[in-house]
This record gives C-alpha cells, sequence and structure tokens, in this order.
C-alpha cells in the first residue's frame, strides 16, 4: 500500500509540474502577444516579467494543485463505495 501511494504521488508530482510549466508558457505567450498588440510604456521584458508575478499569485495557478486534490478524493470515495455502500 505504502508503495502505490508512494507511486501516486510521484506520478501527481510529474503531472502537477508539466501542467504548471505549460500554464506559465500559455500565460507567457498571452503577455507578449498582449504586448505586440500595443499600449504599454515599459518594454516587453519587463511587462511580461510583472505578468508572471501577478500570474504566480493568483488563483488560477493555485487551482493547478487540485491535481492532488480530485484523485485522492476519488480513491477514497470510491473506496468508501466499495467497502460500505
Amino acid at each position: 500500500m505504502i508503495r502505490l501511494v508512494g507511486l501516486a504521488f510521484v506520478v501527481l508530482t510529474v503531472i502537477y509540474i508539466c501542467l504548471s510549466f505549460y500554464s506559465r508558457a500559455v500565460r507567457r505567450g498571452k503577455l507578449e502577444a498582449e504586448w505586440l498588440e500595443g499600449g504599454q510604456d515599459v518594454d516587453q521584458d519587463t511587462f511580461v516579467q510583472e505578468g508572471l508575478t501577478r500570474y504566480d499569485s493568483s488563483l488560477r495557478r493555485k487551482l493547478i494543485l487540485g491535481v492532488y486534490v480530485v484523485p485522492t478524493l476519488l480513491v477514497m470515495l470510491l473506496i468508501y463505495l466499495t467497502n460500505f455502500a
């Protein structure tokens, strides 16, 4: 059982890291596109860096932690329903 939990944790961590990198790359692309549209008084690097700093503290970034929560709750629900329902 401990090996199963450990393996699940490793797999979920890999998924979390991949989702984090992907989400950050998408956000960077959107910020760069927004800068290219014009209207900003700062250079592109500063604009993108400030946008990513805001993204790091956003709710969207924290929702990626659901990678750990949702599968854990589903397994717990499945175990409960199998044994007690």
